[in-house]
């Protein structure tokens, strides 16, 4: 009987204008990120868009928590919801830390591989965002969203391999002639890895919503 009450109930659909809007500023902090890589005299006015969509990004993270705990009906369970937002924001986050560990050290010169891993950070947020959207048809869109998710989790193992051809080349070069490049290198690899690494953990919450609700 609650159920078909449910069904009836009008679901409060702002929470995907939300996502969406959270996922905007995943992708251009993301686009801001790599650009900082290219290195050279633009890195600042970069590092200041990571900041501001980060700030933007949690501006919408509080909107969605703060609908969770007052709307009536949500598209779906409220604790998916919240997990969702909240590992989409910590890859943002994460993206800052990142920012800041460039700017901390200085570091105005990156290896291949570091831009190559910024590569599949963009190209992993560009896909969250595809797949957000989704979720209004999830039944309909359940093997699309599945494929996305999927594509994440082998940008994902990408990006484990750039890691470690890059730290080895990087400690092949540096390791002992200029520990301290290596210790700031290896640094900056750890950072780049873990934002990929909070991607994987936006597409397991989108995959659990499917297997979930589907």
């Amino acid at each position: 009987m609650l159920g078909w009450f449910q069904a009836l109930m009008p679901k409060e659909m702002r929470f995907f204008d939300l996502f969406a809007d959270h996922a905007e500023a995943v992708v251009a902090g993301a686009e801001a990120l790599r650009a900082m890589l290219e290195g050279g005299g633009d890195v600042e006015r970069h590092f200041q868009t990571v900041m501001d969509r980060e700030h933007d990004a949690d501006d919408v993270t509080r909107e969605v928590l703060i609908a969770v705990r007052r709307t009536f009906i949500t598209p779906f369970d409220r604790g998916a919801i919240k997990n969702l937002i909240t590992s989409m924001d910590n890859a943002i986050d994460q993206m800052q830390k990142t920012a800041k560990a460039i700017m901390l050290f200085e570091v105005r010169s990156f290896s291949p591989e570091m831009r190559e891993m910024a590569d599949v950070i963009v190209r992993s947020a560009m896909l969250v965002r595809e797949a957000l959207p989704l979720l209004r048809s999830m039944t309909a869109e359940a093997g699309r969203l599945s494929g996305l998710t999927e594509q994440i989790s082998q940008l994902e193992g990408r990006a484990d391999e750039l890691h470690d051809r890059g730290l080895r080349a990087l400690y092949q070069t540096r390791g002992k002639s200029d520990p301290m490049a290596f210790i700031v290198g290896n640094e900056i690899y750890d950072h780049l890895e873990k934002v990929v690494d909070r991607f994987d953990d936006v597409a397991n919450e989108l995959h659990g919503i499917v297997i979930e609700h589907v």
